[in-house]
């Protein structure tokens, strides 16, 4: 139907039916709804932008974007689930910086982040957050420290799965303070808040957006943020280069990938779309309220945000020799 009005279009007023071909396909999409895969459970970070995002996305498309969560083997599953969807625009992962480290952790991927993937855009940067459930008793970084040299191995950390950046945030201050914590992973942000938040896990190294209303509530304390510089959203709260170990920062970035072969007006299709709407006043100020900072870059500049971080964790992954079991 759409071929047979492009042929009528055509022969009306005279323009040859090659020149339109590539503004009808870059029409064409979309069609029906899109599917943006999370690969953890609902509640985390991954998920609260992932929605955000997916109901200013169907509003400027015209499609409905249907959230469904993925989750395990640290966001694993989910990325394998998007790497074998027809390359079409109508799959898409709410990736993240546990992919890259993932690449390396992991020796039995069925997928290639780098080679099976067409980055569309980061979305935002978001900072994590060292912070201890009250039980801990302690209000500083020193604290903490001296507490897990007294007791080592008792003190435990939660992560949102093995070979996701939280775990390897909580292995690098081991490495970097001289400490021995228990590692405890989970499947996602959600049911790890709620352990932390119970007392069956000391702390944790999750994204600000998880836990920013519980340290609000004082139901949790923010020891120090994660990044090289303080986070807006917790001003008072010093990074953990203050807090003594020196040199630290690192943040955890999401953002929009399809699968490889997706085509090329697709891609940018999405991503003329998408970095409107994350660099748009209303959902800057959005983000900022959750503790994210917003991005929205092109795809070749996500890239090789994916290949340096790639490269990076590969490098702390084998010094730390952590492999997945």
């Amino acid at each position: 139907m759409r071929t047979a009005r492009l042929l009528a279009f055509t022969l009306l007023t005279g323009i040859p039916l090659m020149t339109m071909h590539g503004t009808a396909m870059a029409q064409a999409y979309p069609e029906q709804p899109v599917k943006l895969v999370v690969p953890f459970p609902a509640g985390g970070t991954t998920d609260v932008l992932a929605r955000a995002l997916g109901q200013q996305l169907a509003e400027k498309i015209g499609q409905p974007v249907i959230i469904e969560n993925k989750p395990g083997a640290g966001a694993t599953i989910g990325a394998e689930y998007v790497a074998r969807s027809k390359p079409d625009g109508y799959t898409l992962l709410m990736g993240a910086v546990h992919h890259t480290i993932a690449t390396t952790f992991y020796s039995s991927l069925r997928y290639d982040f780098q080679k099976d993937f067409a980055p569309v855009t980061t979305v935002a940067m978001v900072p994590n957050v060292l912070v201890v459930n009250n039980k801990v008793g302690v209000k500083s970084v020193a604290d903490l420290i001296a507490l897990a040299k007294r007791e080592p191995g008792k003190l435990s950390f939660g992560s949102n799965g093995v070979g996701t950046g939280q775990h390897l945030i909580g292995e690098r201050v081991q490495l970097m303070s001289g400490v021995k914590l228990l590692h405890v992973p989970y499947k996602g942000s959600g049911p790890l808040t709620t352990d932390l938040l119970g007392g069956q896990v000391d702390m944790s190294f999750d994204t600000i957006t998880t836990v920013l209303p519980y340290i609000k509530e004082n139901k949790l304390t923010a020891l120090a943020v994660t990044t090289g510089t303080r986070s807006p959203a917790l001003p008072d709260v010093p990074t953990l280069d203050e807090a003594g170990l020196k040199g630290f920062d690192a943040g955890t970035w999401f953002g929009i990938l399809a699968p490889k072969g997706t085509p090329e007006q697709t891609v940018s299709y999405l991503n003329q779309n998408l970095v409107q709407i994350i660099q748009s006043d209303g959902f800057k100020k959005d983000m900022a309220n959750i503790g994210a900072e917003t991005i929205g870059d092109t795809p070749a500049q996500m890239g090789m945000r994916i290949a340096d971080d790639t490269s990076r964790y590969a490098e702390l992954v084998n010094k730390l020799n952590l492999k997945a079991n």
